[in-house]
């Protein structure tokens, strides 16, 4: 039998002037375009990584800084954290004030799938899991460093990997 979960407010930790304003905001943010690259080679072939916006983070690394954002909800940190293929819920913890981190540490593959990605590899339907995987914070409404920092260390990351595919793993 399972314990009844709270539902999670993405709104908890702010006032509700800024919810409403964040809300209008969302339906005026306009579509963009997605920059998409085909595949030059068969999925098949590919070493896929993942990126999540779960704010998981080995125990032993650095937390995400969820302090500066419950006294700045407008923050929201954005570093990533590397995580290696084999890690497990116990070897994890997750730090985002948005989600409810109980559902993420009792099955992992919810927000970082990695086994099912092995067993995706292990089919044959894709070359390889890469060796180490990448989370980050979600929620995150000045993304100007995500964009100018962060982002372009991640794809560096990928590229110095030999990442030919990622599956992003929106929370």
């Amino acid at each position: 039998m399972t314990e009844p979960v709270e539902p999670v407010d993405a709104f908890r930790y702010v006032d509700p002037m800024t919810r409403r304003i964040i809300e209008a905001w969302i339906k005026r943010e306009p579509d963009l375009e997605i920059p998409w690259t085909p595949l030059d080679k068969p999925l098949s072939e590919c070493t896929v990584a993942l990126i999540s916006s779960a704010g998981l983070a080995l125990a032993s690394d650095e937390p995400f800084d969820t302090q500066r954002e419950r006294e700045d909800p407008w923050w929201g940190d954005p570093t990533h954290r590397v995580i290696p293929a084999g890690a497990t819920e116990e070897d994890l913890r997750c730090h985002h004030l948005h989600i409810n981190p109980n559902h993420v540490l009792s099955d992992l593959d919810c927000a970082l799938p990695m086994r099912r990605l092995r067993e995706l590899a292990d089919e044959g339907v894709v070359g390889q899991a890469a060796a180490e995987h990448y989370t980050m914070m979600g929620y995150i409404l000045r993304p100007a460093v995500l964009r100018t920092e962060t982002v372009p260390k991640l794809v560096q990351a990928l590229r110095d990997a030999a990442v030919d595919a990622v599956v992003l793993v929106p929370i």
